[in-house]
C-alpha cells in the first residue's frame, strides 16, 4: 500500500531561527500594539510554533511615549502594584505612568498577555522598548514592522 506520511515537526531551542524587528507605537492603540507585538514575542507568527518553546523574535518598539490610549482609559485606567507590606498598595493611573516612565505602559501591557510562568517570564527578555526613536540594537540590522500586516 502507497500512502503518504507525514511528520509533525517540533521545534526546539536549537532549531529556532530569531530575527530582530522595530515597530514604532507612535499614534497606535496601546491595546492593538500589545497584542500584535505579544503575538510576535511569543513566536505564534511563525509556521512551526511549538507552545514550550521559546520560539518567539526580538521586538524593539520605539516611540513609547507617543502611544495613544482610546475613550477615558488616560485618566480612568490605574495600575495597581503591592509590596506585601500592610497599607502598601500604590496606584497610579495610566496618564501619570505615561509621565513618569513610558516605556513602562507598553512593558505591563505586553507583559500581560505573554504566559505566567517560567516561559513568559524568559520571553519577555525579547522585548526591548525605548522613548524616541534612538536604541541601542542597531549591529542586529533589526528589519521594520509594520502593525496591520500582522493579523
Amino acid at each position: 500500500m502507497d500512502t503518504l506520511s507525514y511528520k509533525t515537526k517540533s521545534a526546539n531551542k536549537a532549531s529556532v531561527e530569531k530575527a530582530w524587528f522595530v515597530v514604532d507605537a507612535e499614534n497606535e492603540a496601546l491595546g492593538r500594539l500589545s497584542s500584535k507585538v505579544a503575538k510576535i514575542v511569543r513566536g505564534k507568527h511563525k509556521a512551526y510554533f511549538t507552545p514550550h518553546v521559546d520560539c518567539g523574535d526580538h521586538v524593539i518598539v520605539i516611540n513609547a511615549e507617543k502611544v495613544r490610549l482610546t475613550g477615558d482609559k488616560m485618566n480612568s485606567k490605574t495600575y495597581i502594584s503591592y509590596s506585601e507590606y500592610p497599607g502598601g498598595q500604590k496606584s497610579i493611573t495610566a496618564a501619570d505612568l505615561l509621565k513618569k516612565k513610558p516605556t513602562a505602559l507598553v512593558e505591563r501591557a505586553v507583559r500581560g498577555m505573554l504566559p505566567k510562568n517560567r516561559l513568559g517570564r524568559a520571553l519577555f527578555g525579547n522585548l526591548h522598548v525605548f522613548e524616541g526613536t534612538e536604541h541601542g540594537f542597531e549591529a542586529q540590522k533589526p528589519t521594520a514592522l509594520k502593525l496591520d500586516t500582522i493579523k
